[in-house]
């Protein structure tokens, strides 16, 4: 059937785009709630779980301040990707996290359940 597109949307509070740009795209910033440890050469991100879970993922676009998007490398679907992007409501004056990721249809509910921890670990550690 192939992978599907999911987007999922987080409210951050306080804080400003440039906190968050930080913290969702530098190795470090990423250390603190994504990956064990995370390192960057040219455009390959290389994240680490545990001692023995690797990925390296490309990072195929990225606007500074706005969104960066991911190609995990052993992924044979061209077209998948995950990606960070910050949204500012004018209006309301709120941030928001929106994130896309694509899944194979069995497999949303885990996707949007890691998600949803990934970002409380990241709320609670930047204390937005």
């Amino acid at each position: 059937m192939g992978k599907e597109k999911i987007k999922m949307e987080y409210m951050l509070k306080g804080g400003t785009g440039n906190i968050i740009w930080n913290i969702i795209s530098t190795p470090s910033g990423l250390e603190t709630w994504f990956a064990d440890k995370v390192t960057a050469k040219d455009k390959v991100f290389t994240f680490q779980w545990g001692k023995t879970e690797i990925r390296k993922a490309d990072m195929t676009n990225c606007r500074t301040n706005n969104f960066i998007r991911f190609h995990w490398q052993d992924d044979a679907d061209r077209k998948s990707f995950f990606e960070l992007r910050i949204v500012y409501n004018e209006l309301t004056e709120d941030l928001m996290l929106e994130v896309t990721d694509w899944a194979e249809p069995e497999e949303m509910d885990d996707l949007r359940d890691l998600w949803d921890s990934d970002i409380e670990k990241l709320k609670r550690v930047s204390g937005l």
